[in-house]
């Protein structure tokens, strides 16, 4: 049998997950990342995607952001926002779609105008994967 690894999902209103799965997938910054035990230690930044818990059964979280600290037998993620796949309110991420345009319109620098259209891309890819 495979080794597990200990998984943590954490949001500010509470503890989501705490339990040991085959593997983690999150949605890195900087690209996907699929997480397994005996993993090379890394911190991370999340981009609005979807954490797969694979197990017994899989589960699915949204995260809308955060931060992911990774070792040989952890993984936490600390979310800014996190919700169960199967509760997660599309027309609220409608809403933040149309709240990101508005932000990108408002942009008072070419800086702020490109972190806030990649924020965008982000949410629309997520629309498309829930």
């Amino acid at each position: 049998m495979a080794d597990k690894i200990s998984f943590d999902l954490v949001s500010p209103e509470q503890l989501l997950l705490s339990e040991d799965a085959d593997m983690v997938t999150i949605p890195g910054s900087e690209g996907e990342m699929g997480v397994m035990a005996g993993h090379a230690p890394v911190i991370t930044t999340l981009k609005p995607g979807i954490i797969t818990v694979a197990g017994s059964p899989v589960k699915k979280f949204v995260v809308l952001g955060g931060f992911a600290e990774i070792n040989a037998a952890k993984v936490t993620v600390l979310a800014e926002e996190a919700v169960p796949a199967a509760d997660f309110d599309a027309a609220a991420l409608e809403a933040r779609i149309a709240q990101a345009n508005e932000a990108i319109a408002a942009a008072k620098s070419d800086a702020d105008k490109a972190a806030k259209q990649a924020y965008l891309d982000n949410l629309q890819q997520l629309r498309s994967a829930v």
